[in-house]
This record gives structure tokens, sequence and C-alpha cells, in this order.
């Protein structure tokens, strides 16, 4: 996951980075925006948290593109890819809604929070209440993991009570139901009408708040509310709402999930009787890149082709990965350490070849790492540069007992070192530097362009999409003597700049042919081989590349069989134009048997997912067998939501323990990949408007994403990622264990009446998770919703014989009568699922789906059953007060 630098010590946050994008325009009001926000935001959370947490400090980080300033410091290891909240503009003007990139689990952290600069510079206040509140809001979601207590697709529900309610918490919220019309800038309201099929209300029927309330919670509904001031508690929480904390976290309130989570285990309220001091703030101010290589040469680099596999994949990063303007060192160690380079600006090819001259020609001698790290400080500091900010790349394939001698000189040194550990035996500490540091782990071993795909990794952190290096293709031939293969590698419209074609060999150089989509040919002669015999050869695209396919054709002539590998970089073909991008990474960096771990792979354009493509994953195991996984992105199983760009699926796939790597190809083939033009989940509530005095008082509208399927549409792409590695304990060592873990939870069961019949659909669990297929169903029924969320055993059983699991991933649909009850106009039905394993592991039981018998009458007869939402919150409250007594 991503490393954090936020510490919570004496209830007070620190750490906190907020980094503004590279392309957002130099604004004095927007550092003090930012500042006042979190000002008021602390307090709104202190209370909120009663009196647990505050923020005490936080960094806001200026961009490289902005004017330098006497008061801007130095960041040491703040950068703007880790931090907590970044203020970018949107992509194809996608609305101002601050949201929360959040796709784990219940009570897992999120990955960032998202301001656009016209949220913090415009006035928002109707909209979604103060920016402080809206902090709070976010922060809840990214830090304490979560979700919204709405739900913009499903905002009605009928309750148990068969009441139409806002889906909202908590219900003592009160509110009236209108259709919105506006045109030509003046807006008119009605009530809403009933749908004569669904008995809900018609479509785009809204829930106006009232302005002033007595309600207190929730702060995951509408923080705009003034009397909202509290998180749902159990008994405020609303557990009927069909809204995504309901869903995620089975029904338990957000301050539940929040009391479990680690921050506040060991925090206890203030007991003073004073607000905390307000929040102190850095203003930080990126530098320019600076990189040191910290290169092994030690004797046990010389087997399995090592010190060439190092040697082509540095000569990569120098050539085709680090940004032109970047300062680059090298040093190389096996028992001592020798500086082979100071730092260098990098400006053009001349000086890639003044660092590539130096790379080791040959392996011997011990492994000292300290040595080696202390050596990159020198280089760094001895051009008068900080290691503060700075980035190491260490690379190793040796075991080391003295790391720990030199851990405290690298805690204060605030480098950023980024650890590649080559092969079974590398030091077990190496996880250690890049965690402490908040660099990126990986491991390579036996695949044989897993260092390449490592290096290609290690970009930029300024934010600065455009100049960052994404690879295309990474592809390892293992082909017969005489023998030609062929291949394809799209080049799609948002990227073509800086293209490079690499072609590795183990023993002779190949006959190479390549071919861009006009048909114009390169051939052998045209690779430009390089001068340190490391049996590589690399073709720089002149200009941009030709959008479409190129083909290439590799002829082993040589009499032995051999691997080729073929690697391809490029950048963004425009600097306005975001380039399709993929990132992957795994929920946790540490894994112990038999618990699952989660794959992820974002793929997106800018800030807008891409849907419709095919993602896998391939993780390497010590042993070097890997294990192949196709990602969904179909809000089951692994996945928390639909069609969000997140790609995830459950690794269960142990083989002995250590490290393990991860890289993940998205691949859109036959024109199927889109862009979503959905809002995101996870977001402050946009307000439609309030009613004051028995007025209501509309806020604009929303600007509409229009559905733009010429925009929407993407052609034909690939993208290649390293996702780092992580680590395995307590697992047996071959890959036949029993299996131990149940089906996953079934979270998108859906009900509706059909006539008499109750038709149901759900996505299909797997025998372990979501891998292969359940052995059976167990389907329940209560005319109860709160007896199927207690005591689901009990519930009346569904007749499920018919029915035979599908593979995991599959659509379920299944039709039953609900036999012993009888069914009249409003009987409301609720429903869920287990699914059982072939071992008779049970999974945990579904989310509750509702059917409703709703017999249409003619439409001018439906009653627009409770318009005014406090009304049926009076019936509410009596039923609850008669119940506590009973």
């Amino acid at each position: 996951m991503k490393s954090s630098m936020v510490n919570l010590i004496n209830n007070g946050y620190d750490g906190i980075v907020i980094a503004i994008n590279p392309s957002v325009p130099e604004d004095e009001k927007l550092i003090q925006n930012i500042k006042e926000m979190v000002t008021e935001a602390s307090t709104y959370l202190f209370h909120a948290t009663k009196r647990r947490v505050y923020f005490r400090n936080v960094s806001i980080l200026i961009p490289m593109t902005w004017k330098s300033k006497s008061e801007y410091l130095m960041p040491k290891q703040e950068s703007y890819d880790q931090a907590e909240v970044i203020v970018a503009n949107p992509y194809l003007k996608h609305g101002d809604d601050p949201y929360t990139l959040q796709y784990g689990r219940c009570g897992e952290k999120g990955q960032y929070i998202h301001f656009t600069p016209n949220f913090l510079l415009t006035n928002n206040l109707p909209i979604y209440g103060s920016r402080g509140r809206a902090f709070v809001h976010e922060w809840a979601h990214l830090r304490w993991g979560i979700f919204d207590e709405y739900n913009g697709d499903q905002p009605f529900y009928i309750s148990r009570r068969n009441t139409i309610e806002a889906t909202r918490c908590s219900t003592h919220i009160t509110g009236t139901n209108v259709i919105v019309k506006c045109q030509g800038g003046s807006c008119i309201t009605r009530p809403c009408r009933r749908d004569s099929q669904t008995g809900l209300y018609e479509a785009k029927c809204t829930f106006i708040p009232e302005k002033s309330q007595t309600a207190r919670e929730s702060i995951m509904f509408m923080q705009s509310l003034h009397s909202v001031t509290e998180f749902c508690t159990e008994k405020t929480h609303n557990v009927e709402a069909p809204n995504l904390q309901n869903k995620m976290c089975n029904g338990k309130s957000t301050w539940d999930v929040i009391m479990n989570s680690t921050d506040f285990q060991n925090t206890s309220p203030m007991t003073e009787m004073n607000p905390p001091t307000q929040p102190t703030f850095s203003l930080l101010k990126s530098k320019q890149r600076v990189v040191c290589l910290v290169l092994d040469k030690s004797g046990s680099m010389s087997s399995e082709d090592r010190l060439f596999r190092m040697n082509q994949a540095a000569e990569l990063f120098l050539i085709q990965i680090i940004e032109k303007g970047s300062l680059v060192g090298m040093v190389t160690f096996d028992s001592v350490a020798e500086i082979r380079n100071n730092l260098t600006k990098i400006t053009d090819d001349n000086v890639y070849e003044n660092i590539t001259a130096n790379l080791p020609q040959e392996a011997n001698g011990g492994t000292s790492i300290c040595r080696g790290l202390k050596a990159g400080f020198q280089a760094i500091i001895q051009s008068q540069q900080r290691t503060s900010g700075s980035e190491i790349i260490l690379l190793t394939d040796g075991e080391d007992n003295e790391i720990h001698s030199c851990i405290e000189e690298v805690k204060q040194s605030g480098v950023i070192i980024h650890t590649i550990a080559l092969g079974p035996s590398a030091a077990k500490e190496l996880e250690t530097l890049s965690d402490m540091t908040g660099g990126h782990r990986f491991y390579a071993n036996k695949d044989i362009n897993g260092l390449t795909n490592a290096f290609s990794r290690i970009s930029s952190r300024s934010g600065s999409i455009t100049q960052q290096t994404i690879q295309l293709e990474s592809k390892a031939l293992a082909i017969t003597e005489k023998k030609w293969v062929n291949g394809t590698v799209p080049v799609d419209s948002t990227v073509g700049n800086d293209t490079f074609f690499v072609v590795t060999w183990t023993i002779k150089k190949p006959e190479i042919l390549l071919q861009d989509p006009k048909g114009k040919k390169y051939k052998t002669s045209d690779f430009k081989e390089d001068k340190l015999n490391i049996h590589s050869a690399r073709l720089r695209i002149p200009g941009i590349a030709e959008t479409g396919t190129w083909t290439y054709s590799l002829l082993n002539n040589h009499a032995s069989p051999q691997i080729l590998t073929v690697t391809v970089t490029t950048r963004a073909r425009s600097p306005t134009t975001p380039p399709v991008t993929a990132t992957a990474h795994m929920s946790q960096n540490t894994a112990h048997y038999p618990s699952p771990v989660i794959v992820y792979a974002q793929v997106s354009q800018g800030f807008l997912p891409v849907l419709g493509i095919n993602v896998t994953a391939i993780i390497e195991t010590e042993d070097g067998h890997q294990v192949t996984l196709e990602l969904w992105d179909n809000g089951a199983g692994a996945d928390t939501v639909k069609n969000d760009g997140i790609y995830s699926r459950y690794f269960t796939d142990y083989r002995g323990n250590g490290r393990y790597s991860l890289k993940v190809h998205a691949e859109a083939r036959n024109n199927t990949a889109r862009l979503s033009l959905r809002q995101p989940q996870n977001k402050a509530l946009y307000i439609p408007g309030y009613i004051e005095n028995g007025k209501i008082i509309l806020n604009p509208p929303r600007p509409e994403v229009k559905d733009d399927l010429a925009k929407a549409e993407i052609e034909d792409f690939s993208r290649l990622t390293s996702g780092g590695s992580f680590t395995v304990s307590g697992a047996p060592p071959s890959g036949n264990h029993p299996s131990v873990l149940p089906p996953n939870k079934i979270i998108d069961l859906e009900a509706k009446f059909k006539e008499d019949h109750i038709q149901l659909s759900w996505t299909a669990p797997g025998n372990v998770l979501d891998k292969g297929k359940a052995n059976s169903y167990i389907i329940r029924i209560s005319k109860s919703f709160l007896d199927l969320q207690k005591d689901f055993d009990n519930a009346t059983l569904v007749n499920t014989s018919s029915l035979k699991p599908k593979d995991a991933g599959s659509d379920e649909n299944f039709e039953f009568k609900p036999e012993p009850f009888r069914i009249e106009n409003g009987t409301n039905f609720y429903i869920a699922v287990q699914a059982i394993n072939e071992a008779n592991l049970t999974s945990e039981v579904s989310n509750i789906a509702q059917a409703i018998k709703f017999i249409p009458m003619p439409e001018d007869s439906v009653p627009a059953l409770g318009t005014k939402i406090s009304a049926i919150n009076l019936a509410i409250f009596a039923l609850a007060m008669i119940l506590s007594i009973v």
C-alpha cells in the first residue's frame, strides 16, 4: 500500500502532506484557503471524535512550477505521489466534488483526498457546507475506511414500516421530497409521485433537507447541515439504508468502525477544558530530482547473468526513465564502496554515456550495503545537494548482517531509498529501509524482465504525469535455434513522445525487424548496440511515434535456443492531455498464511477510470513459480465498486515463505475500452437546496457531465507496470495446501418481484474466495429485516436444489415462489444468501436484498406516500419509544 508518513501522537496528527499539482497556476489565495480549511477542520474533527483527535501539523507542498520564496523550505521525504491530499484540476471538467480515492475493505485506509483548485477558491458554502466540514467528511473516508451514508443510485427505499425513506443516516434528518425542473435559469418544484411499477418515487425525485435541524448526525451523510457535528453511532445508525457504509461494513455504524481503527485503540479523550492549539503549517517547495544508483558488484552477482541484467536495467533507467533536468550519480559496492559518478545533470544523450560507461564490468568481493549507502550520501553531499528528499536506488543480491549499524544514519539523512532485492538471498532488511524512508520495494528473481520492470516503475514523484515514462511492453521470449518470433505493440494517441524499442539477448544478437502502423520499416542496423557489451540494442523512434499497431519480428540466428526480451517505453504525447496509466499494488506489504491479500490495479486517464479492458496480474514466488490472475472490476468479491477503474482479486496461491513480486499488464483490444464519466464514489454530497421557513431555496443544479461518447472511447493500448514486492510468512512449501478459506461474501445480491415469484441476481463467488466455483447456496427469506440480519440461521429456507453454482465472477440468476407466505400488495420481503464450498466452509451472509410486492395502480391514483419526511419521523420516534419501553 501507499506508505503514509502521518503519525498520531498525543491526540494530534503529524506529518500530513497537502500537495499542489504542477499544472495548477500559482495563486497565493490557494495556500491561504488550505490553511483556513485545515484550521477549521481541526476543531470540528476534535468535537466529532469526542475530544480524541485534531490536526497538529501539516505540510503544504508547493510545485516546482511556482516561483521560489524565502519562506519555502526544502521537502524531506514529502512528495506529491505520497501526499494524503492532492490539489489538482479535474480531467474533462468533472465537477468540483471533493472525494477520496478509496478501494479497500471496511476500515482500511484510502489512497488520497482530491480537492480541485476551484473548490478551494470559490464559495461553495450552500452546496457542501464549510470547507473544513467537507475535509473532515473526506478525512474519515481516507483515514478510517468508512463509506457514505447516502446513495445517488438508490436515493430512496421502502422501510420495514412500509414508508418511503430517503437513503440517509440518521433518519432524524427531516426534509421534503420534490422533483426540481429548471429552465432558462429559473427552477420550479413539485411533490414526487410514486412510480407505478416499483412503488418507490419516480426517477429524479430529490430529498431537500430542512436548513434548521435538531439531528446531530451524521457527518457521512450531510456534514453541511449546521446541526450535524457527529458520526452515526449504534443508537442512531440507520441499518436499513441501501448505502455503501451498510454494504461494506455489514450494517455497522460509522462510529463503531472509527472506534475500531488503530488510531483509536490507544487514544483516550483529552481532559483539558480548552480545545487544542491551532495546526501549524510548513510550506515546502519541490526540488529537482536527485537520484543516486547504489549497485552491488559482489562476487555472487556473477551468477545467473545478474551483473548483465543489472547493467541492462540501469542503462534503461538512465536513458529512458529518468526525467530530463534530474541530477544522477552512481556508486558501486562489494565489501568496499566506490563513487563512480558524482551527481550529473541529465541534459542530453552524451551525459547518459558518461554514466553508463562506469557501470561495473566484473563481479567480485563481499557485500557491505552500509558502505554502499554511505558512499551514496557522500556522492550527493559532494555535489552540493542535501540527502534530505534525494533518492537512492539500492540493488543487491547479497546477505549482509551489518545493515542495522547504519539504520540510524539512514533515518537522519532524510533520503528516500528504493530497494531492489535480486534473487532469494538478498538481505532480509532491505524492506525495512524502503518502508522506513517511503521508498518502493521490488523483488526480481527468475523473471528476466524483473529488474527492467522495477527500474521503470521508479519515476518522478512530482505529480507531473506527462514527464513520467510509461512502459508499453516488457516481454521475454524463449526462442529455439534459427526460428523467427513475431509480436505487436499498440501505441495509443495519449503517448508517443520519446519512444524506445529495446531488444536484449543472452548469447547472440538476433535479427530485428520493426514496422510502424504506416508501413515504415526499421532493421537491425537501425538499433544502436551499447558499447558495454551488455547484450542490448536500442532504437529511439524519431519525433512522435505513429499511433496504431507496431509489429516486430526477431530471428534467433544462433545454433542454440536463447532468451530474447522486448521492452518498449514512451512518454505522454501532449502536456495538456494526460496519458492512460496503470498502477498496481497489494493490499498489504506482509501476508500471513492463510490470510488472503488483495491485488489492486488502477487504470485511468487523468482522474477518469478506464473500463472494459483486460487486466492481468503476474505474481512470482521466491522459487520462481508464476501465478497469473485475471483482475476484475465487477463490484463483487475483492472489488468494492463496479466500474470504477479499480481492478482487484484475492491472492491465496501461497507457495512457501519469503518475497513475492507483482507485475500487472493492462491491455485494451478490439475497441472495448471506454472512459467512465460518472462522478467518483466516496465524496461530499452536492446539496440540491434547503427548506428555510417552509420555503424551498435551491442551489444551482449540479454541473452535468455530458456523456460525450466520442471522448469516452479510447483506442487500443497496452501498459505494463510493477506493483513492487510483498513478504509471506507461515506458508507451507508446496502449492498443495488444504482449502482453509470459504467462498467470498456476496455483496451485490438484488431481488425483485415478477408476478408471484421473486427473482434474485448476484455475482457468483468461488470455491476459495473468488477462485473456482462454490458447491451450493443457502438462501433464506424473512418479512423482518432485523430477524434476517441478527438470526440468519433461523430464517425460512428457500429450496435451492435446482440451483447449481457457476464459476466465480459469473452472473447468477434464480427465481422462486415464497411458498409459506401470503402475498398481498405492499408485502415486503428480505432475502440473503450464503455460499458453501467443497470443504463445507460457509461464506459470510450476503448483503440483504429487499423485494416488495407492488401491484401497479392507474397513474393518477398513486398516492405520494410520505412526502414530508418529518411526519414519518414522528411515527418512527413513537414506535422507537414504545419498543424501548417494551
